[in-house]
């Protein structure tokens, strides 16, 4: 659960289905999101016979709702991801009352998936990068602002800019209002993201680095500079916790 959507999807016959993104809206009921996600699973034919369900949320006033639609549609208790769990995992979590369960479902899945030193490149309302060593360690975070999040501060803090597509310019030389933010964003964004990757990788040694993300298609540039592009990265994360702690019971 983030700050722009609820993101699901079911894993069955060892992969995932549909992913569905719900707009996160923290003032609506939960029966809201107990709707829309039935009207999901109806949309797409699928049953409702749901075995277990994990959430990771980053937005408490969401958390519970998440909880209760789970609940409600599934008849099982969900595991919600956060401080209690981290100890039980095989990784040395980075300051576990503070971090984001996104980040350490997305550390998770890289430490399983690749067994190799890895910075995880996460595009959503924030963009993160999250490195995991190959021991399992945590070894850091970086955070900044997402692409739609840098396009919504200047529609929202100028008068004169206003919210754009996301997409490519033509060159780096815009010839109006669109084309200019557009150059601005997606071409500084492409610097930022080779810049954290090289100034990580000459703090935590040689690394993989992975892109997931709703966001992890927009710059295409970028595609050479990631080994992999894992659009349900952060739910394997998930998948991946919820099997050890079924495992432990």
């Amino acid at each position: 659960m983030g700050n722009s959507d609820l993101t699901f999807s079911v894993w069955d016959n060892n992969r995932w289905g549909e992913i569905f993104r719900i707009p996160s809206k923290p003032e609506m009921p939960e029966s809201f999101y107990e709707t829309k996600m039935k009207e999901c699973f109806e949309d797409k034919q699928l049953a409702m016979g749901v075995g277990r369900a994990v959430i990771s949320s980053v937005v408490p006033g969401l958390t519970e709702k998440g909880r209760n639609a789970a609940r409600a549609l599934f008849h099982v208790e969900p595991l919600t991801v956060g401080p209690s769990v981290y100890p039980r995992l095989p990784l040395e979590v980075l300051n576990p009352a503070e971090i984001g369960s996104d980040l350490v479902a997305n550390a998770m899945a890289a430490f399983v998936k690749y067994k190799r030193n890895t910075i995880v490149v996460d595009f959503g309302t924030a963009l993160t990068f999250t490195t995991v060593l190959a021991t399992g360690k945590m070894a850091g975070v970086s955070i900044a602002p997402g692409l739609k999040t840098a396009i919504k501060a200047l529609s929202q803090n100028t008068a004169k800019l206003f919210d754009v597509a996301i997409e490519i310019p033509p060159s780096a030389l815009g010839t109006n209002t669109i084309t200019a933010i557009q150059s601005g964003i997606f071409l500084g964004y492409e610097g930022l993201v080779r810049t954290m990757i090289a100034k990580i990788k000459s703090e935590a040694g040689d690394c993989i680095a992975v892109a997931t993300g709703g966001l992890s298609w927009a710059i295409p540039n970028l595609r050479p500079d990631f080994y992999a592009i894992e659009p349900t990265h952060t739910l394997d994360g998930l998948r991946i916790i919820a099997d050890l702690m079924t495992e432990e019971k």
